[in-house]
């Protein structure tokens, strides 16, 4: 995400808690912390999805020039299998979803989904 698009995501942020303070005009300042926590874990995941995708073994394989992750068992290159998506938990609650190249070790045989 560019720095012009978190500016405008951080600004949505602020003006839906705004927003949601005015239809809650007698929330208590837990009930707005509560709010408050709530989207700022939203922002929170979209940070850890954009800093994980900035990862230098996001794409490897054929036709990329980043060296092949090693497998951290045998320590061999791994073998570029294609791209898969997974679904991880931040510890906010919120799901972060990054797709990446994985890959099979050649010599035990194990996946990954790097980084490891």
């Amino acid at each position: 995400m560019e720095h012009e698009e978190w500016l405008s995501l951080s600004a949505k942020v602020l003006s839906d808690v705004k927003a949601w303070r005015k239809a809650h005009p007698k929330a208590t300042f837990v009930e707005i912390e509560d709010e408050v926590h709530r989207r700022m874990v939203q922002l929170e995941a979209q940070l850890l999805q954009d800093a994980a995708l900035e990862s230098s073994s996001r794409e490897w394989g054929r036709g990329s020039s980043e060296p092949a992750p090693t497998c951290p068992t045998c320590h061999v290159p791994l073998q570029a299998r294609g791209k898969r998506s997974r679904t991880l938990q931040g510890n906010g609650g919120e799901s972060v979803t990054l797709t990446r190249t994985y890959g099979t070790c050649p010599k035990c045989g194990e996946s990954f989904f790097p980084p490891r």
